[in-house]
């Protein structure tokens, strides 16, 4: 029987070179669960992202990271991939001289262990594309090479419905888009969830790309460590008077969920 936990951090310490960021987060994240981290910038939420993925340049210099009951604090990125960890970036990079398509089918291939039929990988993608209101001819144009910042952002939703990753991290998808825009990435990662069933973490700033989607959980940072943990009333308050006006209690500090 899996554990009902998906996600399990344990007092985490990084740096990035002497620098350190984050100063004991501890949180929880269960399965089917959609949880929000937010907080002022500048305070150690991407850095959080990118230690649960295991980017080298991100130093655990204590603490733990669990995931689906097995401690990857120390592998490697590829792995953590493998086992479903997808993290979608707040600024894409480009690829040159490597397709939408290629890369995504590639990514697909090394997960599963199996070569994909080009037909059927096609239709999917092609299905996919199209919830997310997208040119088909980007699939064959080399990755974030010349796309807008919301056709990069779509891109980004495009590999985690192609993927169906168990947990996906998505740090500030929605800056820089239009209306339009967020609501068709709101309307991806809504399906993602109802699709997949697969967890999330939400890093933003912004509320509008929640506004399709159920809240399970919401963890305010500063200083690189949860000072607040609530649920999705806790958007609204911050919407209302700002991070200032949140004051941690005891019962935030000694607890990483909600």
């Amino acid at each position: 029987m899996k554990d009902k936990n998906l996600l399990e951090i344990h007092r985490l310490h990084v740096s990035v070179g002497e620098k350190e960021i984050l100063r004991g987060v501890d949180m929880t994240i269960g399965r089917d669960e959609t949880h929000v981290l937010m907080g002022p910038n500048g305070t150690g939420k991407t850095t959080l992202g990118y230690a649960i993925t295991g980017n080298p340049i991100y130093t655990v210099n204590s603490g733990e990271i669990i995931f689906d009951g097995e401690n990857i604090t120390d592998m490697p990125v590829n792995e953590r991939a493998k086992k479903g960890i997808f993290l979608s970036f707040q600024n894409p990079l480009e690829v040159p001289g490597v397709t939408l398509a290629s890369f995504i089918r590639s990514a697909l291939e090394q997960k599963t262990g199996k070569r994909l039929k080009l037909w059927e990988f096609r239709k999917k993608l092609a299905e996919n594309m199209n919830l997310l209101a997208m040119d088909a001819s980007y699939a064959d144009r080399d990755l974030n090479v010349g796309f807008s910042g919301g056709e990069k952002k779509k891109a980004e939703i495009l590999q985690m419905l192609m993927l169906e990753p168990k947990f996906a991290i998505l740090d500030e998808t929605d800056s820089g888009l239009d209306v339009d825009a967020v609501r068709t990435v709101s309307n991806g990662v809504k399906l993602y969830r109802e699709r997949v069933h697969g967890s999330l973490l939400i890093i933003t700033h912004s509320t509008r790309i929640l506004e399709a989607l159920s809240i399970d959980a919401v963890h305010v940072m500063e200083d690189g460590v949860i000072v607040k943990n609530g649920g999705a009333e806790l958007v609204e308050s911050i919407n209302e008077s700002g991070f200032s006006a949140l004051k941690p209690t005891e019962t935030d500090e000694n607890r990483g969920n909600v």
